[in-house]
């Protein structure tokens, strides 16, 4: 599944402003695709001064369009993390529950792969977003549901949990992230084991908190 970044894409991400001259909305649209194409290589701790020398604008122009650090990352990522929803809804709709939930955490790892600064915001390393929040609420009860239809067919031990997956994203991320110039495909063996492990662990002791996801996947810089 390819994660292509389009002008168009940028244009349809909907703002209840009014419409901006021909001339700033160019400069938005500039700003956008520096930034996106620096914190996909980058990750989300790109300056603002980086960002407007590669758009070619200047750092005016830069915080009219984009105040603060949040407008900016709302507006490079809302449809990318729309993405990982439906992918959720998808693999929900899988008629074997493993499979959709391997078919999920790889499609999702591979978006991540593609941009690093997706990757850090869907796993919250730096700033998390409300659009983040809303994703991580909305597709734990998808996981949930497919855990515990794969826990019923035998497929997952009984104890198996979200902030179990929730973990296994983490991990796998952590290891992608370090090796993503070396060996950018050695994630996908991480997957493998860090799922083969799951699959056949002794879960039989207490159960994560549910809150341990969101100290998974909240964890801002103060």
């Amino acid at each position: 599944m390819e994660f292509l970044f389009h002008l168009a894409s940028l244009a349809d991400v909907s703002d209840p402003k009014p419409p901006l001259r021909r001339d700033a909305e160019r400069n938005r649209q500039l700003l956008l695709h520096a930034a996106y194409d620096l914190m996909a290589t980058e990750g989300l701790d790109v300056a603002y001064e980086d960002i407007a020398r590669a758009a070619g604008t200047g750092m005016g122009t830069m915080y009219r369009r984009f105040p603060q650090r949040q407008d900016l990352l709302d507006a490079l990522f809302s449809q990318h993390i729309d993405t990982v929803i439906e992918l959720a809804e998808q693999a929900a709709r899988h008629d074997d529950a493993w499979a959709g939930i391997t078919w999920f955490l790889e499609r999702q790892l591979e978006l991540e792969a593609q941009s690093r600064g997706l990757g850090e915001l869907l796993r919250s390393r730096n700033q998390a977003t409300e659009s983040v929040r809303r994703a991580h609420d909305r597709m734990t009860p998808l996981v949930a549901g497919l855990i515990d239809r794969a826990v019923r067919a035998g497929q997952l031990p009984a104890g198996a949990t979200p902030a179990d997956f929730a973990a296994a994203h983490v991990m796998v991320g952590s290891v992608l992230d370090a090796s993503r110039s070396s060996a950018p495909q050695l994630w996908r063996r991480a997957l493998v084991v860090v799922l083969a492990g799951l699959r056949h662990a002794d879960l039989s002791g207490d159960a994560p908190d549910e809150t341990v996801i969101d100290l998974l996947y909240n964890d801002q810089k103060k």
